[in-house]
Formats: C-alpha cells, structure tokens, sequence
C-alpha cells in the first residue's frame, strides 16, 4: 500500500522503523488468523481451554471488571499466559496511547488492539501504526470508519457490536450488515460516482477504489459483541466475516470447553448445518447465565406506538 513508507513521527525514540514494517507483511501475519475464532481470557487456564478448543488466537484482558479507568493488562499476566500456550497472542492498548502499544510490543505480542472498549487515552487521535512491527486490530461499526482505520494501518478490522458482555448479538448484526451494505453500494457505482462516496463516508479515496476493485475489505474483517453461541458464530461468517472475536463471558459455564469447542466448530463448519447441529447441542444449561432476562426484551405486539 502506499504507506508503506510512512516515516515515523513520534521523536528520536521510536521502537521501530516504519520502511522495515512493510504493512504488505502485517496484513499478511492478520491473514493467518482467517476463518477462525479468536477468544478473550483472563487466566492460564482460560487461554489452556482455549487452545486445546481450537482457537486461532487469543486476546488477555485483565480479570473481572475494573472500576474506573480501563488499561492494558498487566504485562505480568501477558507474559504468564504466552508461556503457557503456543497460538497467537493479543493484548488491548487505549486508543491514542502509542506508549502502552510500545510495552506490549516489547513484551512479544503478536497482535495489538487499540480498543475503544478500554478507556480513550486520545481523544482526538489514533495511533501511528506504521511505526510498529507488529499488526494493529481496530474497531469500526462503518465502512468509513474502517477505512480511516486501514489509512493509520490497522493490519485487521473488526466489527464491533455490544460490548456489555450480555450475549446480545442483534448490535454486531446490524454493524456487519451495515459495512457490507456499504461495500455492495460501492460495487454498483460508476466510476465517477466513487470520489463522491469517498468523501461522504470520510474515507481515503485510493482505499475506496481498491474496495470498489476487490468487492471487500482490504484487510480481514472479524466480528465481536455478544457472540456466545455456534449459531451466533456461524451467522457473523454467513454475513461474510473472516471471522470472529468471543468474549469471556462464554467461560461462564458448567463446561467452557464444549462451548468453546462449539464456537470453533461453527466457525469452520458454518455453512453445515448438520455440524452447527452437533456443535449446538446440550449447551442451553450452560448459557443460562448469557439468556436475556424478560424485562429487557421489547415486547412485541404489547400496546401500539
């Protein structure tokens, strides 16, 4: 891409080199993770099931829910959980902390999330994500904001929905739809109609031309937000996701490898029926605590509006 060769801006004591991370490499190492399920865990054996489920990767966060300001994880517990399993790993950094991307780089992440589920440590800014060796994941719930994302070198997008950790899928359905939505309107558009579009969604026109090329994203695309069961799973890929992200809520349960595995399963197998089947089967117990409860689903056909 043309960024190949951005130069580094930050001072003098930047990590690393911008010309000896070709995005090409980074895109290619996100490439990797495609049609899998990448899973979020707080623990060794959190991460131990993980693996031993088939996970292609997984994201450390910090134990519970911390009050106040969220951070990245404690570098200690990173560094005790890539001792412990072979896959990929991930870590979180705040939005705009280019500082706490560079610990996490230091310490031997393979993939980086600047999240905008942690707290903003820049309100204004993103970080340079071509200064680093390592691949960036960043969120979007529009094809403009995915595309602001690839400019500043973000390696993966993912689509983000609820982010609550309540097992409510429908956010991350209309986000993904609404990217794709996008990316088929941009299909249909005469040439001339592109510069336009580009500039409505506030996105790089050269990355809309290569979209309107490819009929895709130019980087893979995963889903995350309320993804707790294989059907959930297997719907996030029949929308055309490369993939998906599951929280930590799924080790709820009496059983977090079945499900787990469940997940994997429909991930790989999601246009299957009779394997979504198996993988679906004698999980309803297990999830009693991710059902919805009563008052918080709209009743449909209840009084008029």
């Amino acid at each position: 891409m043309a960024d190949d060769g951005a130069v580094t801006l930050y001072n003098n004591s930047a990590i690393t080199d911008a010309k000896k991370n070709p995005f090409s490499i980074k895109a290619g190492l996100a490439q990797m993770l495609r049609g899998g399920a990448i899973l979020e865990v707080s623990s060794v054996q959190q991460a131990k099931i993980a693996e031993e489920a088939g996970a292609c990767s997984i994201m450390v966060s910090e134990p519970g829910l911390r009050q106040g300001i969220r951070r990245m994880p404690d570098p200690s517990l990173i560094k005790e959980i890539k001792r412990a399993v072979s896959i990929p790993l991930m870590a979180r950094a705040r939005v705009g902390h280019f500082v706490e991307a560079q610990i996490l780089e230091a310490i031997g992440v393979d993939y980086i999330d600047e999240s905008e589920l942690l707290a903003l440590a820049d309100e204004d800014n993103f970080i340079n994500k071509h200064n680093f060796r390592c691949p960036f994941i960043c969120g979007c719930r529009n094809l403009g904001e995915a595309l602001r994302r690839v400019r500043e070198g973000a390696a993966m997008i993912r689509t983000q929905g609820e982010i609550l950790g309540q097992g409510n899928v429908a956010e991350t359905v209309k986000n993904v739809r609404n990217v794709m939505k996008e990316v088929r309107v941009l299909n249909n558009m005469d040439e001339d109609e592109v510069f336009a579009f580009a500039k409505k969604i506030a996105a790089p026109y050269d990355l809309v031309a290569q979209i309107k090329q490819m009929g895709r994203l130019p980087v893979v695309q995963f889903a995350a937000g309320g993804i707790v069961t294989p059907a959930d799973a297997a719907l996030m890929m029949q929308l055309g996701c490369d993939g998906i992200f599951v929280g930590s809520e799924v080790f709820n349960s009496a059983d977090p490898y079945k499900r787990v595995r469940g997940i994997v399963q429909a991930v790989r197998h999601y246009n299957d029926p009779h394997v979504l089947v198996e993988s679906s089967c004698g999980l309803e117990d297990s999830m009693a605590e991710l059902n919805l409860s009563e008052d918080r689903i709209e009743q449909f056909g209840r009084g008029g509006e």
